[in-house]
């Protein structure tokens, strides 16, 4: 399974691509990556297993809770190409 989510609020110059980064590297099972958009927005994708994901995304939204204000989810197919989690963007 995979999530693409978009985090909005206080979501940008406050390292909240390299939390979520040091954060997928505690979830080995977790591929993807985490970028910011122009708009103010933080977008990530996490792959991996279902559980993986969803215990990823929490530990993210726990950590970073004071910064988002809305975050939205949407799943798509998993990419079996991804290798790791990285800051891209």
């Amino acid at each position: 399974m995979a999530k693409v989510v978009y985090y909005r609020g206080d979501v940008q110059g406050v390292g909240f691509r390299a939390t979520a980064a040091w954060i997928a590297s505690r979830h080995p099972a977790i591929r993807g990556w985490v970028r910011n958009l122009a708009d103010g927005r933080v977008e990530l994708l996490a792959d991996g297993p279902d559980r993986a994901v969803a215990a990823f995304l929490s530990d993210v939204r726990d950590r970073m809770a004071a910064h988002i204000e809305v975050e939205d989810v949407t799943e798509r197919d998993s990419d079996d190409a991804l290798v790791g989690f990285r800051i891209v963007g």
